[in-house]
């Protein structure tokens, strides 16, 4: 068995990966760069080495640094993680070159389901169905072009390196081609240092559901069953579950039966996953069910196999990596309950999703039965890498339950002053299409604005907010109240408006006079809490975070001008689409911001001219900097 493993990665599954290895008595050795120099992974790790600085490019997916690393710790085995260098076979053969153990596939599986067209192809071969589309060497945009309208629209654009919803692109039509394909080709050169696409058919009802492989070096293959993972925003995955709804006995053993094919024909060790998409227009049917992908390492939605099974995928890789045989044979593995992740990340849903980063300076999750997290109060989002913050995983006896389950520990979370997805997460789950299992990748696109939470916080989160707020007005007067309930008037100061709430507070409610804390039910009978921060209150409800300042304070504060396009978060300016002087309208694209290895399109607020134009392709722009002023055609 190794006795020491190198984690070459961050964040959550660093710490995911460093937990089961101290379980099992393995030494673990963390990575970090300078911006993760006092993160979670540094601090469980028995040690730690810096290897970089910031940027990934110069400090994680420097395989020389890590194999470095390894050898200056006397690390035995280099485990990857995901993303970063987990599925690069010339890393993989690096470490080996190196006399490490690589925790992953051998270099050649990889390499075979490395680019999306060859390891197409490879499955054809193997029996296992495709899906129709063009995975040709040709990459001439015209030749492209026709490629798509022979498959017939609407078609999708994806990368042949991509992964993780990177360098995809729907087209459903001749006249969005071009634009598409270049857009999709930048952001697969920027995250994968490769611009080659591959053309699909896209389907109309689909579902994205994936089969867990396991093999070892003995010539064993088992499955591990399927995840659905459907809910998918811009082709990222949001909330993932196990077994998939709907999925009868026929054709649960069909689409596994086509993964461990699939993961025979490349001779495969290691924990896998092959991907499918089925047109589930008629339910789910196996000859309604094409093969997509493998990633030939472990998923970020693993947790959710690891709940309906039992098994430690984690172990279940290190004892393959150490030479041992799977722990178990395929009869010995079975399906017990139902199983959910949501990924909670730092973004702001009301302004498009863009990635919210900073410090968290309150972080508490809800109730659940694992939380997956790298980061913990006090530590910052930060802006060079995935702004995940945790994976929030429920395990019940069936589907409802394990909805109520996560919708609760959603509801729960409090995190500021980082935005966060949970308030739209819990939207979705309650969503009466999804709790019916009616669901596609189309889901949260058909749903629209109707699962982002409202910025106008309900009388509820507003009474809540006053009874806080009334706490520390009452702490304040402690020893000179009289017999009857403290009542108070509280005045409260929120996106440009006062409200005042007149409140008696019973003395049988609970409310925390130590550090001005309450928990409260508002009057539609859902839970909502909320803290004091400095001259504000912050309340939350259903995960979404609303923050008051209290009227002493004045009224005064400064807004940004309505019309001020403001940097999101620091970045590299790609494409400025309009000048100085030019009229634009509500929605019109004004210029295109890379930030966190994506990139985020910046519109116009409203009909009207721009009056200042501080944007210029290829400069580098700090957050909240001000690119473009928008005056309004009546002003």
């Amino acid at each position: 068995m190794i006795k020491s493993l190198l984690i070459a990665n961050r964040g959550e599954i660093a710490c995911r990966i460093i937990r089961t290895a101290r379980a099992m008595g393995i030494r673990t050795v963390a990575v970090y760069s300078d911006a993760d120099a006092k993160a979670l992974h540094v601090r469980v790790a028995d040690e730690a080495v810096h290897i970089g600085p910031s940027p990934a490019r110069e400090s994680y997916l420097v395989g020389e640094k890590i194999i470095a690393a390894a050898k200056a710790t006397g690390a035995e085995a280099v485990h990857p993680g995901y993303g970063f260098l987990s599925e690069n076979a010339a890393f993989a053969q690096a470490v080996i070159d190196a006399g490490l153990i690589w925790v992953g596939p051998k270099p050649a599986s990889i390499d075979a389901m490395g680019l999306k067209d060859a390891a197409k192809a490879l499955m054809q071969a193997a029996g296992v169905p495709v899906t129709p589309g063009y995975m040709g060497q040709n990459q001439d945009p015209a030749f492209l072009a026709g490629q798509a309208a022979q498959i017939g629209y609407p078609v999708l654009i994806k990368a042949v390196a991509g992964g993780g919803g990177k360098g995809m692109r729907r087209v459903d039509g001749a006249a969005d081609f071009a634009d598409a394909l270049a857009s999709c080709q930048r952001e697969a050169a920027a995250s994968f240092g490769n611009d080659h696409v591959l053309i699909e058919k896209y389907i109309l009802s689909p579902r994205h559901i994936e089969v867990q492989v396991f093999g070892d070096s003995h010539g064993n293959v088992v499955h591990l069953f399927e995840r659905d993972c459907s809910l998918q925003r811009r082709h990222q995955k949001v909330i993932e579950e196990a077994p998939a709804p709907g999925m009868d006995e026929v054709t649960r053993e069909a689409i596994c039966a086509a993964a461990v094919r699939a993961a025979k024909a490349v001779d495969y060790e290691g924990a896998g996953t092959i991907e499918f998409i089925a047109d589930a227009s008629e339910g789910l049917r196996a000859d309604r069910i094409w093969f997509m992908e493998m990633n030939t390492r472990l998923q970020v939605e693993h947790p959710v196999t690891e709940e309906i099974t039992g098994v430690d995928l984690v172990e279940w890789q290190l004892r393959v990596a150490s030479g041992e045989a799977l722990p178990k044979r395929q009869d010995e593995l079975a399906i017990n309950g139902w199983a959910m992740e949501a990924r909670l990340y730092a973004e702001d849903p009301a302004k498009g999703f863009l990635p919210s980063v900073g410090r968290l300076d309150r972080l508490r999750f809800g109730q659940a039965d694992r939380i997956e997290t790298g980061v913990f109060e006090g530590a910052a989002v930060s802006p060079f890498y995935d702004p995940m913050i945790a994976k929030v995983v429920c395990h019940a006896a069936d589907r409802e339950d394990c909805i109520d389950e996560l919708e609760c520990a959603l509801s729960g979370t409090e995190i500021w002053p980082v935005r966060t997805n949970a308030g739209f997460l819990v939207k979705a789950l309650r969503s009466e299409k999804f709790r019916s299992a009616e669901i596609d990748t189309g889901f949260i696109a058909d749903a629209g604005e109707a699962l982002i939470p409202g910025n106008d916080p309900d009388d509820g989160v507003v009474l809540v907010a006053a009874r806080i707020a009334m706490d520390r007005t009452m702490h304040a007067m402690a020893g000179f109240r009289l017999n009857a309930a403290p009542r108070a008037s509280i005045a409260l100061w929120f996106d440009g408006k006062t409200r005042v709430v007149d409140l008696s507070q019973a003395w049988d409610e609970t409310i925390s006079m130590g550090n001005h804390e309450a928990d409260f039910y508002s009057h539609k009978d859902c839970v909502a809490s909320g803290y004091i921060d400095g001259d504000s209150v912050i309340a939350f409800n259903d995960g979404t975070a609303y923050s008051f300042d209290l009227a002493t304070r004045g009224t005064g504060h400064a807004h940004a001008h309505d019309g001020d396009i403001l940097s999101p978060m620091p970045g590299k300016i790609i494409a400025v689409e309009v000048a100085e002087g030019q009229a634009v309208t509500k929605g019109q694209k004004l210029l295109t911001l890379e930030a966190m290895k994506m990139e985020h399109t910046l519109t116009a607020p409203f009909d009207g001219t721009v009056s200042e134009l501080a944007a210029t392709p290829g400069a580098q722009v700090q957050v909240e900097a001000l690119l473009a002023r928008i005056v309004a055609a009546d002003s």
